[in-house]
């Protein structure tokens, strides 16, 4: 599984694997097993002889991600295999370092700035959270392997025992396997195909009933329907905003020029008829005496009444 996730197709991590198990028993068959800790340095050799398989170094682009597993594509070989050599190969943080060949410390740091790739975040918990999802899906494609891959790293584990080797492609594999150079618009257009077909067969019954209604109805014909009920508004304007948003807020504000306002009709009345008043712009009018001077052609001008004589205007109350 190691192998399948770190190149992201499963019959090619299948060859790396058989020729990995073959070189490693080529190599240590050489080696006296009763020398001193050569047996404790076979995993990490058989490992780093793995991940450095040509096959191994290219990862195919995933179309559809379906699962955290298939965003192991978006890492780097590196990140990914050490997020592996954990999750897959289930080494402790010293020894999948020593595979990898780093010191402990940067496999760790490897190993986080992987998991915050895939999270989009550097928080603690969505980093846990990350991990186990990645773990559980491993541990599920582990546990469920298919019979004929079964099959076949058992023969290549025997073969390479028995100091043979084997191809991958030797024996049939029960599930077909994604052929690497089909074009990536065949899988679209063949769905696309599939959805016209069953839009044509759809139509076979509904064609005559579809086709009346997208005409509309017949001269002198009328459909009608009931247009469900409105929903209520998500909120409603207040009288405080109505007054704050009124176009005359300002003389709103003000009631006592709203009342001056509103007596602007009358005081110009006042104005015009020369009226004398307190009212800015109002002036005083003539006389009676004066107006009757004026109209017999007199000298008299207005204003000149003898002193202490009452008069009044003519639109002033007697």
């Amino acid at each position: 599984m190691l192998a399948e996730l770190q190149c992201g197709d499963p019959d090619r991590g299948d060859r790396a694997l058989a020729a990995a198990m073959a070189e490693f028993q080529f190599t240590a068959a050489s080696e006296d097993p009763a020398a001193g800790q050569v047996m404790a340095a076979w995993p990490a050799r058989f490992w780093s002889l793995l991940l450095a398989h040509p096959e191994l170094r290219n990862h195919a682009p995933v179309r559809v991600e379906l699962s955290a597993t298939d965003r192991l594509a978006s890492l780097g070989s590196g990140p990914r295999a050490a997020l592996l050599l954990s999750l897959a190969a289930s080494l402790e943080q010293d020894a999948a370092a020593e595979v990898m060949g780093v010191a402990s410390g940067s496999y760790e740091l490897a190993v986080r700035r992987a998991l915050a790739q895939l999270s989009g975040s550097e928080d603690q918990a969505a980093l846990a959270s990350q991990w186990r999802r990645l773990r559980e899906q491993v541990h599920h494609r582990i546990k469920n392997l298919p019979a004929g891959r079964q099959r076949f790293l058992a023969e290549a584990r025997a073969e390479a025992l028995a100091g043979g080797g084997i191809e991958a492609g030797s024996i049939a594999m029960p599930e077909p396997l994604p052929a690497s150079g089909r074009p990536r618009w065949l899988v679209p257009a063949l769905w696309g195909l599939l959805a016209l077909c069953a839009i044509a067969f759809v139509a076979t019954f509904f064609g005559d009933a579809l086709l009346r209604r997208l005409a509309g109805p017949e001269e002198g014909e009328v459909w009608s329907g009931s247009l469900q009920a409105g929903e209520e508004p998500a909120s409603r304007y207040g009288r405080q905003l109505e007054v704050l948003t009124h176009r005359d807020f300002e003389l709103l504000a003000d009631p006592d020029g709203m009342a001056e306002a509103g007596q602007l009709g009358f005081h110009s009345w006042l104005a015009a008829q020369g009226v004398s008043a307190a009212t800015p712009g109002a002036g005083p009018g003539l006389a009676r005496g004066d107006m009757q001077a004026a109209a017999r052609g007199g000298a008299a001008a207005a204003g000149d009444a003898p002193a202490g004589e009452h008069v009044e205007t003519d639109h002033e109350p007697h």
